[in-house]
């Protein structure tokens, strides 16, 4: 077995894809015709949106619609990057809501996080060293 894709159900998926890119520089690596389903250039796993109407859908309503003026759900996606204060600012600047700003850990990673426009806890590290 192999983890293949993660997959956040949002309002929007173009706009989703268009934060991203403008926030943290993935590549928008395929777009369904329907606007319904799209992925981002994020390497080995791919990190997808689905729109809530295919989330209807497929899961036939059961399932938590997140959004920003929400409390967020208990995962995060995390983007590491060598800097991590400069990758702050651009999310923001792109419209991320600033959680926390970027603080060094006490084993010594840089971490800050934002939250997305569809409302996901996103972590911005520096790689962790050992």
């Amino acid at each position: 077995m192999k983890y293949g894709y993660t997959i956040i159900y949002v309002s929007s998926v173009v706009e989703t894809l268009e934060f991203y890119k403008n926030a943290f520089g993935f590549d928008v690596k395929f777009v369904h015709e329907s606007k319904a389903y799209g992925e981002l250039d994020t390497g080995e796993t791919t990190l997808a949106f689905v729109s809530h109407e295919m989330g209807d859908m497929n899961l036939e309503g059961k399932y938590i619609k997140a959004n920003v003026k929400d409390n967020p759900f208990g995962i995060e996606l995390a983007f590491v990057t060598e800097d991590v204060v400069s990758a702050y600012s651009k999310a923001v600047e792109s419209g991320a809501v600033p959680i926390k700003e970027p603080e060094e850990k006490p084993w010594g990673q840089l971490v800050g996080y934002v939250r997305a426009v569809d409302g996901s806890i996103i972590e911005l590290c520096s790689p962790i060293s050992g």
